[in-house]
């Protein structure tokens, strides 16, 4: 193992005493930045809101910077805000938390050292002919090293940060009494469905020994399928804190904005078919949409699929209210579709009717192009855009504070990633047949 020097490698602050005192001195810094703000606009004559105060440019880029270097819970719940609230967030503070969604500082070698002799022994290094110290991919929970063992396996190594597992409640707790002691977040909006959320994500993702179990089932579910790559899983090196599987040679999926018409189609359509198979063959689904998790090899056209910690069972009573969605949208039939959604608790009885006819009326606009017999062009920005504006109208609107129930919002969030994918890879594809398939 050889030093680097990266401005993104920053040690991980452990245990909860110095995660709650870092997080303290975070709440500490915004509110002193923020009494500064509100003296200055006094002085100015001017009566300063608490929300005006906290989210100023300086007080932005302190909050993203110090969730970013915490890295668990604390990080993860900024992201899950970001993703699932986001229509429920103020628009400043959901600009605030979207560059979590891509950025984690990782550990520097030091630290690295440590974790692995923890899990390993003093001598781990005998195990390798080569351990890459920089990672190939750092997020909330860990981050993943490239290695190669003396015996000739090619690895991936997914090292889990120090202290995460331990400081997931008190992380998410903190973080929650931040956010109330901002005046960040829009007044009624109940933050314990994302709390419990988050909590129970990050304790999940955190089980490395659970995550190991989820690979093996979807690497024998998909076994013969050619389509896809899921890595196999190696014990010998895999502990509580480490993950050990194969490395896979691949390129990031988004590459393929690059590839013809015919790869973009045929890898958008694998995995929106994919997810239909998880819901409704294997009642088991990789509900983590990000595009990191995907990756395709050019010269096989086949998708690597990576990050199964995020992976969740699926009750038969949920498959059969989510599959009652599917015949009515074929038909385009509103009424029912208000039914099945109503059961999936994605429509609330207690919205307004203005609001619950703007919804039917946007998922009509949807169903009429994207089920048609002739395909759906998902670089039809038209439609996205349109889709688009109109959530964005109903996200300012303060009175809608429905949040389905935590099991539908991990396939909302599925569905919504591969939406996203799909528009970016501008791909083309028959979504009605796949309707069609699972209707029954």
């Amino acid at each position: 193992m050889t030093d680097v020097t990266d401005p993104r490698s920053r040690p991980v602050p452990t245990g909860r005493t110095a995660r709650a005192a870092r997080m303290g001195g975070l709440a500490g810094g915004l509110l002193g930045s923020a009494a500064v703000t509100g003296a200055k606009q006094l002085l100015r004559g001017q009566r300063p809101s608490p929300r005006d105060m906290f989210l100023t440019p300086s007080n932005a880029q302190r909050l993203t910077q110090q969730l970013s270097q915490m890295r668990g819970a604390a990080m993860k719940m900024g992201q899950l805000l970001s993703l699932e609230a986001g229509d429920l967030l103020t628009p400043e503070l959901a600009a605030v938390l979207r560059p979590l969604q891509s950025q984690a500082h990782f550990m520097p070698p030091a630290q690295l050292k440590q974790v692995l002799t923890t899990a390993w022994g003093r001598d781990f290094t005998r195990h390798f002919k080569r351990f890459d110290v920089r990672p190939i991919a750092a997020a909330s929970i860990g981050q993943v090293h490239r290695a190669q063992t003396r015996d000739g396996r090619d690895l991936a190594i997914k090292v889990q940060y120090p202290g995460i597992r331990d400081s997931i409640d008190s992380d998410l707790n903190n973080l929650a009494s931040l956010m109330k002691l901002s005046g960040m977040m829009p007044k009624g909006l109940d933050l314990k469905p994302f709390l419990q959320d988050a909590r129970d994500q990050l304790h999940e993702e955190a089980d490395y020994c659970r995550e190991a179990a989820n690979l093996q089932r979807f690497g024998a579910l998909l076994e013969g399928d050619t389509r896809f790559v899921v890595p196999r899983w190696h014990a010998d090196l895999s502990t509580k804190d480490i993950l050990a599987m194969d490395f896979i040679p691949s390129d990031p999926i988004d590459t393929l904005e690059q590839a013809d018409q015919t790869a973009r189609n045929s890898v958008a359509r694998h995995l929106i078919t994919l997810m239909m198979r998880e819901v409704f063959d294997f009642h088991l689904v990789q509900t983590d949409p990000n595009f990191a998790n995907y990756r395709w090899q050019p010269e096989t056209g086949r998708i690597v699929l990576l990050d199964f910690g995020a992976t969740r069972p699926l009750t038969p009573n949920l498959v059969t209210r989510s599959r009652a969605v599917l015949a009515p949208s074929l038909d385009n039939d509103l009424d029912q579709i208000a039914v099945a959604l109503t059961d999936l608790g994605l429509l609330s009885p207690a919205l307004p009717d203005t609001v619950r006819s703007e919804i039917l009326s946007m998922v009509k606009m949807a169903n009429e192009p994207m089920l048609s017999a002739h395909g759906f062009d998902f670089g039809n920005t038209g439609l996205v855009s349109d889709l688009r504006d109109r959530g964005m109208a109903l996200g300012q609107n303060r009175s809608i504070q429905h949040i389905p129930p935590t099991e539908v919002l991990y396939l909302q969030r599925k569905a919504a990633g591969l939406f996203l994918l799909a528009t970016r890879l501008r791909a083309q594809i028959n979504l009605r047949d796949l309707f069609v398939t699972y209707a029954r």
